[in-house]
């Protein structure tokens, strides 16, 4: 099972950005490779996530147009930059992928790697 690793939550201002970076332990070319995040209180959601083998990405309706996923062309990295953050963006963001070959889904439950999240608290 793949490790994932995030870095760069921390606390901005409405309107403000930022920039999530994940590190994978070995190879996501052939994963989907995705972001969720739970606000306290709520239910977990997949708000972004891309599958290598066919390049193709979802993002949610509650962050189009602000959030876009990336990873590097080359090596393990993945990346979710936030932009016009809001009050309600406020949560802890975790990496997660599916298995080989699964393409992505909306559910969190079917991801079944996870980093240990990056908290992101956006004030008014």
């Amino acid at each position: 099972q793949v490790r994932l690793t995030e870095s760069g939550g921390g606390s901005v201002q409405a309107g403000g950005s930022l920039t999530l970076s994940c590190e994978a332990s070995r190879y996501t070319g052939d994963k989907c490779v995705g972001w969720v995040r739970q606000a306290s209180g709520k239910e977990r959601e997949v708000v972004a996530a891309d599958y290598g083998p066919g390049g193709s990405t979802y993002i949610s309706d509650s962050v189009k147009g602000r959030f876009f996923i990336s990873r590097a062309s080359a090596g393990n990295t993945h990346y979710l930059q936030m932009n016009d953050l809001t009050p309600e963006d406020t949560a802890d963001y975790y990496c997660a992928a599916r298995g080989t070959l699964q393409v992505c889904s909306k559910v969190a439950t079917d991801y079944s790697s996870w980093g240990q999240g990056t908290q992101v608290t956006v004030s008014s």
